[in-house]
This record gives structure tokens, C-alpha cells and sequence, in this order.
């Protein structure tokens, strides 16, 4: 029993990643304001939120903000949990045509939504001085809450099965890459079983990490695949693996099938790091850290989405390494039937 608890790890991570993911309820935020518009002299808007308590106690502090440059808002009312009217008296001189909102009060915090207002008929002066202060004092939302993220809002649950995908087919492809390595020194029929097995089970998850990335994008992109160049290299690199088996059933010969497979899986996984790793890092795409969408890093910074992500990446991990172990065995299993047959 002992020497299978990470098996029971496993089960218990995935357990709770899979209750937190869909039970944990998503932070406030804003999500949108009718009028986007202003103009010098007073503005309305209706700023609408999301998971918001702006009716909950005092009115909430509005201010729109760019850079060092804070214009305060009145909220003339609020109209529901999710709804307050603001007005902004705007100035003639500005630093900035371009403003993001900010809405504060101490059941949800402080809750921003970037480019919010686009100003027209101002002077652009980079000398312009702020115009107000912004509100401060202790945020008291201590909530166990999923980041509001804008644009992909609900959707941001789908980061805790995507991305641990991509985790564990890297981790289950660099067993095969280092079974090849080790064969190509060695040449022991042990290690080469464990490279197609390591590759299968890599597979797998690259098919789940396509699924699961295409679901994302057609909620958050509008399409079910767009061209990306992290997801062309996802596919690429899909279509290279399964290269990979179809070589390895084209060849008869058991010894010259090895050889030939690992120095391909070597050279695969190579092509894996590079399109997925690397390349991605130099190209505009649509993925978070790539053409103005924010970076993974931004939502790492959130304590309750660490507390659920990092156990979704080594229970998916562990769980891979498991179905791993069970396609090595079944593997050794028809190698031993198969040299039974033949005696």
C-alpha cells in the first residue's frame, strides 16, 4: 500500500481539482459600460459587473485611470448588485485618450476593466496633472474566489484541465525521449518499450490538450480553431508523434524498428520543445503573454487560483505517469505472448 500512495495522491489531487474547478465561485469584476464615449465637459455611463455586491453597504468609489492619471467618478445610483450610474466631469487636457475604470468597495475589492473609455474632442498634453487621488484603504474581501479574468470569464476554469494537459505530454514524452537516448547507447528491448509506451500515453494527452484548447477558443476566440501559432505547433507536433507510430508499424524488423524509432523520437521531441517553447515566444498569437492578452503570470498571482492549478498540473502528472505504467506492462505483456506463441 505504501509503495503506491502517489497513486492515492493522484486520485485525491485530481478529486479536489475537479470539485474546486467547478464549485469555487468565479471573483467579481467588470465586464462592461454602455457608454464608451466621453467627451470634455459631463459624461454618464452604467458600469456593469459581474459577481459584483455594489449595492452591498456604503456606494462603491469609481475612478478612471492611465498611467499616474486618476479622474474620479460620482455614482449618481445604484441601480442593482451588478449596475451603478457614474458621472465624470471630464477635463479639456488629458495624458491620455484612452482610460481604464476602476470600481472599489470593500465587499468585492477593487474590480478594473482595462481601455473602458475612449476620449474624444480632448487635448492630448503628456505635462497633465492627475485630477484626483484614487481611493485607498484595506481591501477586506477575504473570499476563497476563481479570478474574474475579462474576456475569458468562466472559461478561465478550463485552465486547471487545458494546460496540465500540455504539462503531463511533456512530461510522458521526455520518458520516451530518454528511453530512446538510453537505447541508441544501450540497445536493450526494455528501453524501447518504454519509449511507445511513453509516446502513446503523450498522445493521449496531446489529443485532450487540442480538445480541451479548442473548446476554449470557441467560447473565448468565437471559433473552434483560429490561426494561432501555438496551436498550429500543438498540431504540428501532434501529427509528428503519430508519425511516429505509423513508422514504427511500417518497419518488420524488431531490432532495426528500435534503432529507426528512437533516433525519430529523439528529433521529435526536440521539434516539440521548439514549436511549443520557443517559437511561440517570438510570434504574435492569441494565446495569454502574446499579443496584448495578458500572461499567465498575471493570473498566478492570485492565491486561490495557485491553490487549485499547481495541484491540477502533478495530479494530471501522476495520473499520466500511472496510465504510463500500465501501457509499459501491457507492452512487456504481448512481448512475453508473443515470444510464447513463437516457442
Amino acid at each position: 500500500m505504501l509503495k503506491n500512495w502517489w497513486k492515492v495522491l493522484a486520485f485525491l489531487l485530481l478529486l479536489y481539482v475537479i470539485a474546486a474547478s467547478f464549485l469555487v465561485k468565479l471573483g467579481p469584476g467588470l465586464i462592461a459600460v454602455d457608454n464608451t464615449s466621453f467627451q470634455p465637459g459631463q459624461n454618464e455611463c452604467i458600469i456593469v459587473g459581474y459577481n459584483t455586491h455594489f449595492d452591498a453597504g456604503q456606494a462603491p468609489e469609481v475612478y478612471f485611470a492611465h498611467d499616474s492619471t486618476y479622474m474620479c467618478g460620482a455614482v449618481e445610483e445604484v441601480i442593482a448588485h451588478d449596475r451603478i450610474r457614474v458621472s465624470l466631469d471630464l477635463p479639456e487636457r488629458v495624458k491620455s485618450s484612452v482610460f481604464n475604470v476602476y470600481v472599489r468597495n470593500t465587499r468585492d475589492g477593487t474590480t478594473m476593466l482595462p481601455n473602458a473609455i475612449y476620449l474624444e474632442g480632448v487635448e492630448l498634453d503628456a505635462n497633465a496633472e492627475g485630477y484626483c487621488t484614487p481611493p485607498v484603504g484595506k481591501n477586506l474581501r477575504l473570499a476563497f474566489e476563481i479570478p474574474f479574468q475579462p474576456v475569458i470569464f468562466e472559461t478561465i476554469r478550463n485552465l486547471m484541465f487545458h494546460v496540465p494537459m500540455w504539462f503531463t505530454m511533456f512530461f510522458i514524452m521526455l520518458i520516451g525521449f530518454i528511453s530512446s537516448i538510453k537505447y541508441l547507447n544501450k540497445p536493450k528491448r526494455e528501453f524501447d518499450l518504454r519509449a511507445e509506451a511513453a509516446n502513446r500515453v503523450g498522445i493521449t494527452f496531446a489529443v485532450l490538450g487540442l480538445i480541451t484548447g479548442s473548446i476554449w477558443a470557441r467560447f473565448t476566440w468565437g471559433s473552434w480553431w483560429v490561426n494561432d501559432p501555438q496551436l498550429n505547433g500543438a498540431l504540428v507536433t501532434f501529427l509528428i508523434y503519430v508519425g511516429y507510430l505509423v513508422l514504427r508499424a511500417g518497419i518488420d524488423d524488431e531490432q532495426k524498428r528500435a534503432r529507426v524509432a528512437a533516433v525519430f523520437n529523439i528529433f521529435a521531441y526536440v521539434i516539440l520543445f521548439i514549436l511549443l517553447m520557443i517559437l511561440p515566444r517570438f510570434s504574435e498569437g492569441l494565446h495569454p503573454g502574446k499579443g496584448g492578452n495578458p500572461g499567465f503570470n498575471s493570473y498566478d498571482l492570485d492565491s486561490s487560483l495557485r491553490a487549485i492549478f499547481y495541484p491540477a498540473v502533478l495530479g494530471w502528472i501522476l495520473l499520466g505517469y500511472w496510465i504510463y505504467r500500465l501501457r509499459l506492462r501491457m507492452n512487456r505483456l504481448e512481448l512475453k505472448l508473443y515470444y510464447d506463441e513463437d516457442a
